[in-house]
């Protein structure tokens, strides 16, 4: 069983929805946020990445950036930009891009149910990124960046919103800034519906962190703190408790997550293929364009200005093991680690990651700017990702990407003052 509730979202007021939603903080760097807010105040990236508007030079995990990102949220409420509901709701969140839609409810999920292990996760996560969300979350004291949260589809839930999406206007309907993704959603203000959400969801086995593990580590870590701080806390305070948006398993499509790396000293093309023939398969023969693998256990290579197809032999890896018979485990531990000498891919500098969202063409340019060779994957799907998650078993890291991206600033989870 899982606990998903209502809140009072702090959001902005409709004409300036699409001024204030942007991009999450981790999928740009400061120069490109800086950017991308050009002429744009009230921009969420002032919050999510507020060393944009200090000093270049500054230490991005200083107290400076965390208190302008607290001061930057309060602005945006005691500007009128953002508002509170006065009560709790739901919110239903669809995305379209490229025709294909997923529809999600905006809610929060309960620290103890992802202490507990009924939220499950697949991915480990890094210290000092975990960190700084602590931070950031502990100086706003509100949850600013929704976890994507993903559950075996229930149809009573889907017919709940589909009844609600049906019979009502929309709050908020507008195009991304970068004209890719439609973003919609209702506002469920009827508390009847409200209480049928929230008990459909209380029979939903198990809810799985797609992407934002780092943002609901640090959360659970946030109300851990304050927990400690309040030893008479009865469970039900809002630090309880984080922002998440809970999707149904089968509207989620998850985009391959590619390689680029460097080949080690004095190793060419000719090298490259005696040392991996043991293992894959070839086709020697060039391709005329980029190769998108059309299967499991296959692979594209860019070298030399040539694509060239790679099939993982039979044997090779375990095909009953939900994380061996991953493709991203296949590469690795039979061609990346023993040819290419990538030992830990998270912190090598010989290896690089790029989400599909950006194109094979994005590899090729690669290769060309700062790296060798480049791997283009076949995507990992959203039931190997559960299967390994009830397992208790964990992903490579760089298993999934997932687009579109959900959007911040439409959605915060405010504290108990």
């Amino acid at each position: 069983m899982a606990i998903f509730k209502p809140f009072r979202a702090l959001r902005p007021v409709p004409e300036h929805a699409a001024d204030v939603a942007a991009l999450p903080y981790d999928v740009m760097n400061s120069e490109e946020a800086r950017t991308m807010v050009e002429g744009n105040p009230y921009s969420f990236l002032h919050v999510d990445k507020a060393e944009i508007d200090l000093d270049p030079g500054v230490d991005l995990y200083s107290t400076d950036v965390y208190e302008k990102a607290a001061a930057n949220l309060k602005a945006l409420e005691t500007d009128g930009i953002c508002k509170q509901d006065a009560t709790p709701m739901f919110y239903i969140y669809r995305q379209t891009m490229n025709g294909n839609s997923q529809t999600g409810l905006v809610g929060c999920a309960a620290i103890q149910d992802y202490m507990d292990g009924n939220i499950k996760r697949h991915e480990l996560t890094r210290a000092e990124k975990e960190e700084d969300r602590v931070n950031h979350v502990t100086y706003c004291n509100a949850n600013t960046g929704p976890i994507f949260l993903a559950y075996r589809q229930q149809d009573e839930i889907r017919q709940l919103m589909a009844d609600w999406k049906a019979t009502h206007e929309p709050t908020y309907d507008f195009m991304s800034s970068q004209g890719t993704v439609g973003n919609t959603v209702w506002v469920v203000d009827d508390p009847a519906v409200n209480a049928k959400l929230e008990a459909a969801f209380a029979g939903v086995d198990a809810l799985y962190i797609a992407d934002g593990h780092h943002r609901c580590a640090s959360a659970a870590r946030v109300g851990k703190n304050l927990r400690d701080a309040h030893p008479g806390y009865t469970g039900d305070e809002e630090f309880n408790f984080f922002l998440a948006v809970v999707f149904p398993a089968d509207e989620l499509a998850i985009m391959d997550y590619n390689r680029v790396v460097l080949l080690p000293d004095g190793m060419d093309k000719a090298g490259l293929f005696s040392a991996i023939e043991a293992k894959f398969d070839i086709d020697k023969t060039p391709m005329d364009q980029p190769y998108h693998p059309e299967a499991r256990h296959t692979f594209g290579l860019y070298v030399e200005d040539k694509w060239y197809k790679l099939t993982a032999k039979a044997g090779t890896f375990p095909e009953d093991h939900p994380v061996e018979s991953l493709d991203v485990s296949i590469l690795q531990e039979n061609l990346l680690a023993p040819v290419l000498h990538i030992g830990d891919p998270r912190v090598d500098p010989k290896i690089d990651f790029v989400g599909g969202i950006r194109g094979l063409e994005e590899l090729e340019r690669r290769c060309h700017e700062d790296m060798d060779i480049a791997f283009s994957m076949y995507p990992t799907s959203l039931d190997e990702l559960m299967n390994i998650a009830d397992a208790g078993l964990l992903m490579p890291p760089k298993s999934t990407w997932f687009e579109p991206k959900l959007l911040s600033g439409l959605f915060i989870h405010k504290f108990d003052d």
